[in-house]
């Protein structure tokens, strides 16, 4: 099982980092150079609330869908038939609350226009993961890690043609971008739903209440799990273009926005470990065998990666900020300095919570794995709380920067937490020499990123050393082992 998981995870990952850094740091990025904050803000205040509510087209239903199948693939043509009907019905439940509460918190008829279609793009995604949780459900992960870039990759060769052909450059603006997400989406289920039936053989839509309260029922407490961890991980640019309002509401979002571009993408790469490993803890925990072996080599990859890309950009930050967002047409120096500055502090605070982000991916899924969705509520619930208090009462005055330091808080106090519930759960033991081969490894990446700024080259030749020796690092101290990888990648293991 170890050997699969980590075949699969470097399959996953060659695929994600070729496609989605590229369309986070190259094709977002360059909307939101091309239409500036203030519309890019608009978008991001607007996509971040739909997101809030997503979980009301899923109740959960993909979690769930991904854990069961693991277990049970022979379910698989019976749920596909009734669970699809369950959605579209959710489908009508999401359209109607967004609307609703869209117009109640003071939503203008821009803002319910894009809403209409920044909605339909999240109703398309919704169909496309429930699909990929059945492919990955079959351990189908080689067919899963090409569905979960092909949408992207059609949104760059569209996005890039319209950005860069120079046809459409000056006239570009952020309904185009949001077009472009739709077709994508719509060309990536028609892909998704001929892999699943290829599996399931043809199914008969049919609508049966007592198979849709069973499923809802089941799914319940998955659904409130991703509600509230939605609200704590996406809520700062809702609040700020609220709290602050007008058109510095607005800029303000923007400004959050360019530095939680660079979270999201590490994020979208620690997130395909939960994939890989929800249906294996699920599969291992079934069968009743220890999960001790497979929780410690996820975490020892996942804490090494996400320490080495946080402290190159906490020392980096506003180097890697200048580089992503240069001088604008009309803007002096001064206030570009400044905006870099606000910026490169935002990113540094937002790359910190990074590493807490990415233990919950590991941590978090195991304990969903074994269905302890009852204590992983409490947490999210709780982070909800500390989230929307620090937000409140920092944003008014210290305004996208308030929002970073609320959002640094409740992703390590989440972590924390869910951290030491599974280890208390699964008795979590790695030992106190891991511990301290881990210690070494952060004293020294940092000390690499501290001095390799001393260095008289240019920044980006510091930053590569400084990645190098951390990576070394890494493996010098024991954290990671060449001979232990090299046999789970390469010596052939029974798993089932």
């Amino acid at each position: 099982m170890q050997n699969r998981f980590v075949k699969n995870l470097a399959l996953l990952l060659f695929l994600n980092l070729l496609i989605k850094p590229f369309w986070i740091l190259g094709v977002d990025r360059a909307v939101q150079n091309t239409v500036g904050d203030a519309s890019y803000g608009f978008y991001s205040s607007v996509f971040s609330f739909s997101f809030l509510f997503y979980i009301l087209l899923d109740l959960g239903i993909t979690n769930f869908n991904n854990r069961n199948i693991a277990q049970n693939n022979q379910l698989l043509n019976k749920h596909l038939a009734g669970i699809t009907v369950v959605k579209m019905l959710l489908v009508i439940l999401y359209g109607f609350v967004i609307f609703l509460i869209g117009f109640l918190i003071g939503y203008d008829g821009q803002q319910l226009k894009l809403l209409a279609w920044v909605g339909i793009n999240q109703v398309l995604l919704s169909f496309i993961l429930y699909l990929r949780s059945n492919i990955s459900g079959l351990l189908l992960f080689k067919t899963d890690s090409f569905l979960s870039v092909f949408d992207r990759l059609l949104m760059i060769l569209i996005c890039g043609f319209l950005l860069w052909s120079g046809f459409f450059k000056d006239q570009f603006r952020i309904e185009w971008y949001v077009y472009a997400q739709t077709f994508a989406y719509a060309v990536t289920i028609v892909v998704a739903t001929f892999f699943v039936l290829k599996y399931s053989g043809k199914i008969k839509l049919n609508f049966s209440l007592p198979f849709s309260l069973m499923i809802i029922k089941k799914s319940i407490p998955y659904a409130l799990l991703v509600l509230l961890m939605s609200f704590y991980n996406r809520l700062e640019p809702v609040l700020i273009e609220r709290i602050l309002g007008g058109e510095l509401g607005k800029i303000q979002t923007g400004i959050y926005s360019r530095a939680f571009r660079l979270l999201d993408a590490g994020n979208n790469i620690s997130l395909l470990f939960s994939v890989l490993l929800l249906p294996m803890f699920a599969s291992l925990i079934k069968k009743k065998q220890a999960v001790k072996e497979m929780a410690k080599l996820s975490f020892s990859l996942i804490i090494s990666m996400s320490s080495i890309v946080a402290i190159l950009s906490i020392f980096y930050s506003t180097e890697i900020m200048q580089l992503l967002y240069g001088l604008q047409s009309g803007e002096s120096v001064i206030a570009f300095e400044e905006r870099i500055s606000v910026s490169a502090a935002i990113f540094r605070l937002l790359m910190g919570s990074f590493v807490a982000v990415s233990v919950t991916y590991i941590f978090g899924t195991l304990l969903t794995a074994n269905g302890n969705l009852k204590m992983l509520n409490i947490i999210a619930a709780s982070g909800v709380v500390v989230n929307v208090a620090i937000n409140f009462l920092l944003i008014p005055q210290w305004q996208a920067l308030g929002a970073a330091y609320a959002s640094l808080s409740v992703q390590v106090f989440t972590a924390l937490l869910q951290f030491l519930m599974a280890w208390k759960i699964f008795k979590l033991n790695f030992g106190f020499s891991f511990w301290l081969r881990l210690a070494a490894f952060v004293i020294i990446a940092i000390l690499a990123s501290f001095f390799s700024r001393l260095l008289p080259y240019h920044w980006i030749i510091n930053f590569a050393l400084a990645a190098i020796i951390s990576l070394l690092a890494s493996f010098f101290s024991g954290l990671l082992r060449l001979s232990e990888l090299s046999k789970l990648l390469f010596v052939r293991q029974k798993s089932s």
